[in-house]
């Protein structure tokens, strides 16, 4: 398919709640997920929502294998997340150093929920019910705060938590392909 640019941080799409999923199995949405998996392994990112391509669709995907950008991260199976609702599991929070490929170069310590239960629908409509914690958790979340308009910076209690990649995690830079940005 296709390799789409990634919108940054300022763009008005960015900060609106995108609208839901209306009709599944059709043409133009198998297009729009494949392009959005094209998009996400182009720029070795663990996920990816619509409107970051321009798309103000509920529509996430994530998984994570193996990436460089988060070497300590399990893995998380590859997910199509169509209209998802998140419901926090018990009030534990925990912290984790977030990056984002329309915030690119950056990265920011941010709390989330330890453990969520996250539904939705797959791309031909049927339903997803998982309950999940830790990076599958924090991925989750970090997604869907993209299809409601929120940047994971406009999640941090004090600026001094985040800064630059290759300042931060200099490791990691050298691990990395010059092009490619971290993308939760």
């Amino acid at each position: 398919m296709a390799v789409r640019r990634v919108l940054k941080m300022g763009e008005p799409v960015l900060y609106r709640r995108a609208e839901p999923v209306k009709e599944f199995g059709t043409p133009e949405l198998d297009r729009l997920i494949e392009d959005m998996f094209d998009t996400m392994a182009a720029y070795n990112g663990a996920g990816l929502a619509a409107p970051q391509i321009g798309v103000s669709l509920r529509l996430v995907i994530f998984g994570v294998k193996a990436n460089p950008r988060y070497p300590q991260a399990e893995p998380v199976p590859e997910t199509i997340l169509i209209n998802p609702v998140i419901h926090p599991i018990g009030n534990e929070q925990e912290e984790g150093w977030e990056g984002c490929l329309s915030v690119p170069g950056m990265r920011g310590l941010v709390g989330r929920h330890r453990t969520i239960r996250y539904t939705g629908y797959d791309r031909h409509g049927a339903p997803i019910d998982r309950t999940v914690s830790g990076f599958h958790a924090r991925v989750v979340q970090h997604e869907c705060d993209h299809i409601d308009g929120v940047l994971y910076p406009m999640r941090l209690k004090d600026l001094r938590l985040l800064g630059y990649e290759d300042v931060l995690f200099p490791e990691l830079e050298k691990k990395s392909a010059p092009a490619a940005e971290a993308e939760l």
